[in-house]
Protein backbone atom coordinates (compact mmCIF):
# COMPACT_ATOMS: atom_id res chain seq x y z
CA UNK A 1 0.00 0.00 0.00
CA UNK A 2 1.47 3.05 -1.13
CA UNK A 3 2.30 6.28 1.76
CA UNK A 4 -1.31 8.15 0.79
CA UNK A 5 -3.04 5.19 1.57
CA UNK A 6 -1.09 4.46 5.12
CA UNK A 7 -1.47 7.96 5.88
CA UNK A 8 -5.62 7.43 5.09
CA UNK A 9 -5.91 4.72 7.35
CA UNK A 10 -3.44 6.24 10.28
CA UNK A 11 -5.36 9.28 9.64
CA UNK A 12 -9.17 7.49 9.99
CA UNK A 13 -9.43 8.14 13.87
CA UNK A 14 -8.43 11.87 14.11
CA UNK A 15 -11.04 12.44 10.90
CA UNK A 16 -13.35 10.88 13.03
CA UNK A 17 -12.90 12.46 16.62
CA UNK A 18 -12.94 15.54 14.59
CA UNK A 19 -16.20 14.82 13.21
CA UNK A 20 -17.68 14.30 16.91
CA UNK A 21 -16.57 17.52 17.59
CA UNK A 22 -18.56 19.38 14.81
CA UNK A 23 -21.43 20.09 16.33
CA UNK A 24 -20.60 20.98 20.18
CA UNK A 25 -17.27 21.22 22.33
CA UNK A 26 -17.36 17.52 24.09
CA UNK A 27 -14.86 15.67 26.59
CA UNK A 28 -13.23 12.29 26.05
CA UNK A 29 -16.23 10.13 27.63
CA UNK A 30 -18.58 12.61 25.12
CA UNK A 31 -16.64 12.14 21.50
CA UNK A 32 -16.77 8.46 22.11
CA UNK A 33 -19.76 7.78 23.56
CA UNK A 34 -21.15 9.66 19.94
CA UNK A 35 -18.84 7.86 17.48
CA UNK A 36 -20.51 5.01 19.36
CA UNK A 37 -23.59 6.11 18.68
CA UNK A 38 -23.63 7.74 15.35
CA UNK A 39 -21.69 4.62 14.43
CA UNK A 40 -24.43 2.40 15.54
CA UNK A 41 -21.91 0.44 17.80
CA UNK A 42 -18.89 0.00 15.42
CA UNK A 43 -16.78 2.33 16.88
CA UNK A 44 -16.04 1.79 20.31
CA UNK A 45 -12.71 3.73 21.39
CA UNK A 46 -10.47 3.09 24.44
CA UNK A 47 -8.90 5.53 26.36
CA UNK A 48 -5.59 3.98 24.76
CA UNK A 49 -6.65 5.33 21.61
CA UNK A 50 -8.84 8.42 22.21
CA UNK A 51 -6.59 10.43 24.49
CA UNK A 52 -3.65 10.03 22.62
CA UNK A 53 -5.09 11.08 19.36
CA UNK A 54 -7.26 14.32 21.15
CA UNK A 55 -3.32 15.13 22.06
CA UNK A 56 -1.87 14.86 18.83
CA UNK A 57 -4.96 16.98 17.33
CA UNK A 58 -4.45 19.26 20.17
CA UNK A 59 -0.76 19.60 19.53
CA UNK A 60 -1.31 20.00 15.29
CA UNK A 61 -3.68 22.97 16.36
CA UNK A 62 -6.86 20.81 15.20
CA UNK A 63 -8.37 21.35 18.40
CA UNK A 64 -8.47 23.19 21.80
CA UNK A 65 -8.89 21.60 25.33
CA UNK A 66 -10.17 23.54 28.34
CA UNK A 67 -11.68 22.20 31.75
CA UNK A 68 -15.57 22.47 32.65
CA UNK A 69 -18.20 21.27 33.89
CA UNK A 70 -19.19 18.03 32.28
CA UNK A 71 -23.10 17.43 32.15
CA UNK A 72 -22.93 15.15 35.68
CA UNK A 73 -21.55 17.75 37.30
CA UNK A 74 -17.75 16.56 37.77
CA UNK A 75 -14.90 18.72 36.27
CA UNK A 76 -13.84 17.62 33.06
CA UNK A 77 -11.47 18.00 30.16
CA UNK A 78 -13.56 19.37 26.74
CA UNK A 79 -12.41 19.60 23.53
CA UNK A 80 -13.53 22.37 20.73
CA UNK A 81 -12.80 22.08 17.09
CA UNK A 82 -11.18 25.20 15.96
CA UNK A 83 -10.91 26.58 12.12
CA UNK A 84 -7.85 24.63 11.54
CA UNK A 85 -9.26 21.48 12.57
CA UNK A 86 -12.89 21.93 10.18
CA UNK A 87 -10.34 22.70 7.28
CA UNK A 88 -8.31 19.78 8.66
CA UNK A 89 -11.45 17.77 8.50
CA UNK A 90 -13.02 18.34 4.75
CA UNK A 91 -9.58 17.42 4.03
CA UNK A 92 -9.44 14.09 5.35
CA UNK A 93 -13.35 13.59 4.50
CA UNK A 94 -12.70 14.42 0.49
CA UNK A 95 -9.20 11.83 0.83
CA UNK A 96 -11.28 9.19 2.85
CA UNK A 97 -14.16 9.53 0.32
CA UNK A 98 -11.60 8.88 -3.18
CA UNK A 99 -9.74 6.32 -0.84
CA UNK A 100 -13.26 4.65 -0.38
CA UNK A 101 -14.43 4.69 -4.15
CA UNK A 102 -11.31 3.15 -5.24
CA UNK A 103 -11.55 0.30 -2.53
CA UNK A 104 -15.46 -0.37 -3.53
CA UNK A 105 -14.41 0.01 -7.33
CA UNK A 106 -11.32 -3.01 -6.44
CA UNK A 107 -14.40 -4.73 -4.90
CA UNK A 108 -16.71 -4.72 -7.45
CA UNK A 109 -14.18 -5.54 -10.37
CA UNK A 110 -13.83 -8.99 -11.84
Amino acid sequence: MGNKSNNLLLGALEMLILKALVTEDRHGWGIAKRLKQISNGTFSLNVGSLYPALYRLEKKGFVKSYEAISEKGREARFYKLLSKGRKQLDSQTANWRDFSAAVEAVLHSD
